[in-house]
């Protein structure tokens, strides 16, 4: 078949291979939001979110709503939320994001991970410190009845960090625990949200050579192999950037 077709197959084998890892996330987001609030959206703000993400990724319907009746279940098992921390080699932070219904299990990977790697898993607020907690949103433009300097001022009280276009859509940034109000307010006026998520952004970054790169990724890569692991953090200045 030769080099090109191998190449096309690795490409597609890992576009595959992450969308299944995604469809995994948002499933146990559906079990967490369910166990949580029920299985109706429209009382269940943090579900309601959820299948607004689900449809973004292109999880199939039928996906989505056999989810949320197995999360509905009372033998199904809840995922608990549990945040490690430590550090790669060079010195480079790392928040791991996990979603775990055995916290023994997800610990011994994660600490494999990190031996295995060169790495070193810290204890809780060992690096955490060095990440700004933030949540966004994706709305879609049409909703928005006023321009960017009245949402701005609309959202001020919110602390809301960053508003800016993006397609035919509007990205806002804010802290953390700033979500469930932007949501209502959102919810409030009508404006459809089209996917929501919360990132970790390091404060400061350390900029390495490609060699010493190369074994930040090896590490990165390994977690993200876990099935337990949502998103994985750093503080790494990747090259070209």
């Amino acid at each position: 078949m030769g080099r090109a077709f191998e190449f096309r197959k690795a490409r597609k084998m890992k576009r595959w291979s992450a969308m299944a890892k995604t469809f995994t996330r948002i499933g146990k987001d559906i079990v967490m939001a369910v166990k949580e609030g029920g299985p109706n959206p429209e009382s269940n703000s943090r579900l309601r979110v959820v299948i607004q993400n689900a449809k973004a990724a292109n999880m199939p319907k039928d996906n989505i709503e056999r989810a949320i009746k197995k999360a509905s279940e009372k033998d199904t098992a809840n995922y608990k939320e549990v945040l490690f921390e430590g550090y790669a080699p060079h010195g480079i932070a790392v928040l791991v994001e996990t979603a775990t219904d055995n916290n023994n299990r997800t610990v011994a990977n994660v600490r494999a991970a990190f031996n295995k790697c060169d790495g070193t898993l810290g204890t809780s607020g060992s690096v955490a410190f060095m990440f700004d907690h933030t949540c966004n949103f994706r709305v879609k433009a049409a909703d928005i009845k006023m321009d960017m300097e009245e949402l701005e001022l609309a959202l001020i009280d919110f602390e809301v960090e960053e508003i800016f276009e993006e397609d035919d859509d509007i990205v806002i940034y804010a802290p953390f625990e700033q979500f469930g109000a932007i949501q209502k307010y959102l919810d409030d006026h009508h404006i459809e949200i089209q996917s929501s998520d919360f990132e970790r952004i390091p404060t400061t970054t350390k900029k390495l050579d490609p060699e010493a790169q190369a074994d930040v990724e090896k590490l990165i890569e390994k977690l993200e192999e876990e099935d337990d692991v949502n998103h994985v953090y750093h503080s790494m200045e990747i090259q070209g950037e």
